[in-house]
């Protein structure tokens, strides 16, 4: 059996709040646990608990093997208990495949109007037309 040490979702709607819990990997995230060992408060002031731990019982699931999921390593790396190495991923910044491409199009576009300009004002200006002669009213 792999255990886990996650997050268990509780509280109403719009309203989280979590239970820090040991339990089965196969189990559902809110489903049956093995035993509660703290709470997460997301909706409290950062500077205040948010995350209360029962540092014995975190210790001695650790020391069974139970893995922490991301978020709860968080945690445990905020309580000194832990160490969470630092993610990398250098490509989360770069923008999506479609929005290369409209980038490409709209400066396509830039650059043939800016073309059609720089032609257009190359050009000699047309000659002007002659203007056609009014018409006399015929004399009866």
């Amino acid at each position: 059996m792999s255990l886990k040490i996650r997050l268990a979702r509780a509280g109403a709607k719009k309203r989280p709040y979590y239970r820090i819990v040991v339990a089965d990997s196969r189990c559902p995230r809110d489903g049956r646990y093995i035993e509660k060992i703290g709470t997460y408060d997301p909706l409290l002031p950062k500077g205040s608990e948010r995350v209360k731990l029962v540092e014995e019982r975190v210790k001695h699931w650790l020391g069974v093997g139970a893995q922490p999921t991301d978020r709860v390593l968080r945690f445990l790396d905020a309580a000194g208990m832990r160490t969470r190495d630092a993610r990398s991923n250098p490509s989360k910044g770069q923008p999506g495949k479609k929005r290369i491409e409209r980038e490409e199009a709209k400066k396509a576009a830039e650059a043939d109007k800016a073309k059609a300009e720089a032609e257009a004002a190359a050009a000699p200006p047309p000659a002007p037309e002659p203007e056609p002669e009014p018409e006399q009213p015929a004399a009866e």
